[in-house]
């Protein structure tokens, strides 16, 4: 049982030299933009659970919304929200304050839905799969590189591109609004 006090002298001396080396790898002093963050638990999850939650959060905020949304029924796109296959991708604020979109492949999908998430923010763009393909460069090199692609770029100032395809959650929501008048 842990009671916080380490008796082993073997795991004592482990302890010490963990607390030798920590300034090496912890900034002391600095504060962690993600404390208090209602999103700090998701950046904790590997990968893949993150890709899960942000595909959930885009289906709730898409219901609270009143949009239409339904899970794909195949696995080349996650969900279908007023009536297109959408692919959804999440990318939680990096220490250097960029977004990075991964993983974005060349599959059935009309709109690739990009959730970027701050401590205490959300942006969020609805972008043509068609735009995509075309834009973004591939995310490995060689024969790997074909079927990935990303897009990576300052939060505070994304390419020019994307404006039109939303920023803000309401930037998102009137081009989701927009989309589903489209047949």
């Amino acid at each position: 049982m842990d009671s916080g006090q380490i008796a082993d002298p073997e795991v004592q001396l482990m302890a010490a030299v963990a607390s030798s080396i920590r300034g090496d790898y912890v900034r002391e002093g600095v504060i962690d933009p993600w404390l208090n963050s209602p999103f700090a638990w998701i950046k904790a999850l590997p990968p893949g659970s993150k890709g899960r939650v942000g595909e959930q959060l885009v289906a709730g905020w898409c219901a609270a919304k009143d949009f239409d949304v339904v899970r794909s029924p195949d696995s080349d796109a996650d969900r279908i929200i007023a009536g297109k296959r959408m692919e959804v991708k999440l990318s939680m604020l990096w220490e250097a304050g960029i977004f990075k979109f991964q993983q974005i492949r060349d599959q059935n999908y009309d709109y690739g839905i990009c959730l970027g998430l701050s401590p205490f923010n959300a942006a969020c763009w609805v972008v043509p799969k068609a735009l995509l393909m075309e834009r973004l460069p591939s995310q490995h090199g060689g024969s790997r590189g074909v079927d990935t692609k990303w897009l990576t770029f300052q939060a505070d100032s994304p390419p020019d591109w994307l404006s039109p395809y939303g920023g803000t959650l309401l930037d998102a929501y009137g081009v989701l609004k927009a989309i589903e008048q489209l047949p």
